[in-house]
Formats: structure tokens, sequence, C-alpha cells
């Protein structure tokens, strides 16, 4: 695609404006009027605890439900998403900018002394604006960070879907698009099951509410993520089968690590006493564990992600680096968090976290880093 051609498809129209509006709007209304488990969040400094309604699998599913018989009776195409990619790619980091830049101005001007919507400024504008000011917003009782989360995560698979209908289309299916389209629904359905453990995800306990975050949902979740998907799309690789199984091994080690690693810290968050892996857990000074994942890396949570990101970019071979961008991207980001959640940790449990350090000396790869 030429250039001018490039940042032509770059410019929203409002067909691609509407789409969007009413995508958020269908998960904002589902996330009421849908059936959920309301779930506690963290206890904050002030005492406080924001409560989550869980119902994100109930929203994907009648969504791509809904999607499915509008596209039976032809009210529209299933390649709708596809067929305006860059359009939309645009349109939600258009979004994602207004909505930080109104967060960024609401929470410099709140007063409010709650730990959910204290301002947290530093002065240098662009930081603030990319991090965040307050930790958790809310818009017509809408918990922002969390809708957000939700957004990014059930986006990936109608994109995806889109794609697979189009990739049908053309004629580009494959065996690679097979194993690309069930990785990513599984790892979805998977983490949309688990809802209620983004309680205890670093993203929801900690993080501001900036573009870091929103941008990183609809825009980095939406369209990095799924890069291997539009990279298929229009480029068909025949994967060996040996090829195919050892792709499996390494998702399914990943899935593993991700997700178990989680479910065993939200378990421990829930009951310190739960047996990890068939056995009591090891706790350090009372408050962290150093049993289970959690006792071969310091993040090994991350290990697991990375390895589902590898696997998906290993489904389109190796003859570019394009479907790669996406692991890439992972180890600068996860090195950045890591590093900055080793010294709030340090700073926080102090003595304890050192000790922690001596028995789980790996940050977040075991034996290796």
């Amino acid at each position: 695609m030429e250039l001018g051609s490039l940042l032509h498809a770059l410019i929203p129209s409002w067909n691609s404006v509407g789409i969007y509006m009413i995508f958020l709007t269908y998960v904002a209304i589902a996330s009421f009027v849908l059936p959920a488990k309301v779930v506690p969040g963290m206890t904050m400094q002030d005492g406080t605890r924001l409560h989550y309604r869980c119902n994100g699998l109930l929203t994907l599913v009648s969504l791509i439900g809904l999607l499915g018989l509008a596209s039976k009776l032809d009210l529209i195409s299933p390649t709708l998403i596809s067929d305006r990619g860059l359009e939309m790619l645009s349109t939600s980091f258009l979004f994602s900018f207004l909505v930080a830049s109104a967060l960024y101005i609401i929470g410099r001007r709140s007063r409010s002394q709650a730990s959910s919507l204290k301002p947290h400024v530093t002065g240098n504008l662009i930081l603030d604006w990319y991090m965040g000011v307050q930790l958790n917003p809310h818009f017509l009782g809408i918990d922002l960070k969390f809708i957000f989360l939700r957004i990014g995560i059930i986006g990936w698979i109608l994109i995806n879907l889109s794609n697979l209908a189009k990739s049908v289309q053309i004629g580009t299916f494959s065996l690679s698009m097979i194993l690309y389209q069930l990785f990513s629904l599984i790892h979805v359905m998977d983490f949309l099951y688990h809802e209620e453990q983004l309680t205890s995800y670093w993203d929801v306990m900690v993080e501001r509410l900036g573009f870091m975050l929103i941008g990183g949902s609809l825009v980095w979740t939406n369209y990095i993520t799924t890069i291997q998907g539009w990279w298929l799309l229009h480029n068909k690789v025949e994967l060996s089968t040996p090829a195919a199984v050892v792709i499996c091994v390494i998702y399914l080690i990943g899935v593993l690590g991700y997700s178990g690693s989680n479910s065993q810290k939200y378990q421990f968050k829930k009951n310190p006493k739960a047996l990890i892996w068939g056995k009591p857990p090891r706790v350090i000074g009372g408050k962290l564990l150093a049993s289970g994942y959690w006792g071969l890396a310091r993040h090994y949570n991350y290990l697991g992600d990375y390895l589902l990101s590898l696997s998906f970019s290993l489904t389109c071979g190796i003859s570019s680096p394009i479907p790669y961008i996406y692991p890439m991207c992972l180890i600068v980001f996860f090195l950045s968090r890591e590093r900055r959640d080793e010294a709030r940790c340090a700073e926080k449990y102090k003595e304890i976290w050192d000790e922690y350090c001596k028995v789980v000396p790996w940050r977040i790869v075991p034996y290796l880093y």
C-alpha cells in the first residue's frame, strides 16, 4: 500500500465511529443488565472496597450471538471490521486519546480524598496524562478501568472472527489461521471465565487510569495482539504437522503458566491457607506466596503470557518479523513493569521482600533471569 493510500485509510469515517460507539455502548449496557457475579476488590488505604460486576464472558457470548444472527439475516457483513481495519485502528486510538485527556483534566480538578479518586499529580503533564491521575475513575456508575479492560479483550475476538470470515472469503484460510484463532479464543474465554481474578491484577490494584492503560486496552489489545491474524489474512502459511505440534506444546505451557499463576495468586489472597499443588503454601513474612509458580519466579505470570504471545506468532512461520512485533514489544513492556513492580514491593514490604528475593531469586525465567 502506497503512503498516500495508507494515510487516507487511517482517516476515521463516520461509519467506523458509529460502529465503534455501538460496540462500546453494548458492552457498557451489558455490564449492567446481564446477570453477573459481584466481586469485591482490594481494600484500599482509606478502608473502602470497590465492587465489580463480572459478566464479561456472558457479554462476549451474547454479542457474538447477536452479530451472528445479524449476519445470517444479511443485516451486517461478517467482514465488517476486517474491511475497515485501519479506520477502526485510528478510531480506537483517537477515542483513547480523547478519553485520557478528559480524565487528566477531570482528575487534576478533583478534590476527592477517596483512595479511588484522589488525584496523584507529579507536575509532569505528559507523564500524568500517560500514567493517569486517578486510580478508579467512574462514569455513570461504570468503573472505567474495569470496563476498558473488558472491551479490549472482547474486541480482540471480534476482530479475529471478522478476519477469519475474510480469510475464507478471499481464500487464505489455513491451518495456521485455525491454530491462531483457537489459541486466541481459548485464552480469551479462560480470561473472561476467571474475570474476577482481575481484581488482583497489578493493572486494577496499582496503575492509575491514563493513556497507558486506556490505549493498552483499546489499541494494543485490539491491534497489536491481533497482528498475527491480520498477517495471516494476507499471507497463507503451510505449517508441517511436527511444527504445529511444537507450537501447541508451547501454547499449552504458556496457558498453564499464565492462568495457573494468576489463579494461585488470587486464591492465596482469598484464602492464605489454600493448598498449592497439593501442599500447604510457603508464605514469607505472612504476606508473600513462595509456592507453586510463585516459588519458581517472582513474576512467572509474565513468562506464561510471553509464551502465549510467542505461540500466536509461531503460527505465522518465520518468513517475516511482522507477526513477532507483539512478543518483541512484550519483552520491553515486561522488563519495564517488572522493575516498577520490584521497586514498589521493596518499598511496601521492606525486609520481607528482601527475604522473599532470597527464597525466590529468579525474576521471570527460572534459572535464567
